[in-house]
């Protein structure tokens, strides 16, 4: 079996319209998922030793024995050097598996990706905390890089990025942007963000929000008068605030409170759904903008009041859920059974 030719064969039918994801299980034909749905691009059946052979052509030494180790790897990966995957190889009871993300290589601009006007007023800001949050897939990568790019074209700023791995891959313009990747170019979260605040940044993103020491520094850097931006895995915008102060120990929450309700400037929170339009998918965000009114409930622990107040904070640019499938379904962008299940009935 030749698995580069076989390679390649998956990585060009990547290249078919809206198709995000990869997907190679043991003893199933590859699939692709395109505009959220899966399809098998074959019928042929694909072993888990022929899973691991075309991982194995996708890494190097280091992340073959580090896979070999620890059963699982997260890296990204340049395709014949015009197009890039973030790929996780992990392992099943029946051996070897992956999940493969198409970055595209031109990183779209926040006009492309229909972010809301209060991203962009967001992002101008100095300092503080801008948090994307969303369920696995719903754009919050692409998201955030389309907020650096802008920044990026805009400002001249000192941009540093640390990243699980790299996935877009920035170009210097107005600002100067240095991107870090784990196990690469530094061993964890905490230790490059403690070495960031030495590099004389103006923007740090950092990929994800793991652990109370990550979120610590990033709330401390976001005070202490830099641009932060980050992600997290939660599902509305109010509920991303007591995800960070459950991370914290009981003794550490009142800390962590104080800082996040002097350092936040907004959550936003995005969905993907279908587009009844074509076959590509249609953003829908929540936006929850840190007035001084929501960091006092904040500050007080009445987290439980910020929804009712994002829903008469129109004013300030703050969006709910259900006012972002509102409008979807008035332009005619989604047809109303996609949205159904996230709809909530008064």
């Amino acid at each position: 079996m030749n698995y580069e030719e076989i390679l390649d064969h998956i990585f060009f039918c990547t290249e078919k319209k809206n198709v995000s994801d990869i997907l190679l299980s043991p003893n199933l034909p590859p699939a692709l998922r395109i505009s959220g749905e899966l399809r098998y691009i074959s019928e042929d059946k694909l072993s888990a030793d022929d899973i691991t052979a075309l991982l194995h052509l996708t890494m190097n030494d280091y992340q073959k024995n580090y896979y070999a180790q620890n059963l699982e790897l997260d890296y990204a990966y340049n395709h014949q050097g015009n197009r890039r995957y973030r790929i996780n190889a992990f392992t099943t009871i029946n051996g070897a598996a992956a999940a493969f993300r198409k970055i595209s290589a031109a990183i779209p601009t926040v006009e492309e990706i229909a972010a809301p006007e209060i991203i962009v007023n967001l992002a101008k800001q100095e300092h503080g905390l801008i948090l994307l949050t969303g369920p696995t897939g719903s754009g919050k990568s692409t998201t955030l890089a389309a907020i650096i790019e802008y920044i990026n074209q805009n400002y001249a700023k000192h941009i540093i990025t640390i990243e699980d791995p790299v996935e877009y891959v920035f170009h210097s313009k107005k600002s100067i942007i240095n991107q870090r990747q784990l196990e690469s170019n530094t061993r964890s979260f905490p230790v490059a963000l403690k070495s960031a605040l030495r590099e004389d940044p103006d923007v740090i993103m950092v990929g994800e929000m793991r652990d109370p020491e990550t979120i610590r520094l990033a709330l401390t850097a976001a005070e202490t008068g830099h641009l932060v931006l980050s992600t997290l895995h939660t599902n509305t915008a109010h509920e991303s605030i007591n995800r960070i102060v459950d991370v914290f120990p009981e003794g550490a929450r009142k800390l962590a409170v104080s800082l996040l309700s002097s350092s936040l400037l907004g959550v936003v929170s995005q969905r993907l759904v279908k587009s009844k339009v074509g076959d590509g998918r249609v953003p829908l965000h929540e936006v929850l903008v840190a007035t001084n009114a929501v960091k006092n409930l904040i500050k007080e622990g009445q987290v439980s009041q910020i929804f009712s107040m994002m829903q008469v904070g129109s004013k300030f640019g703050m969006i709910t859920l259900q006012d972002s499938i509102k409008q979807a379904l008035s332009r005619g962008l989604v047809d109303h059974e996609e949205v159904a299940p996230l709809i909530v009935e008064n």
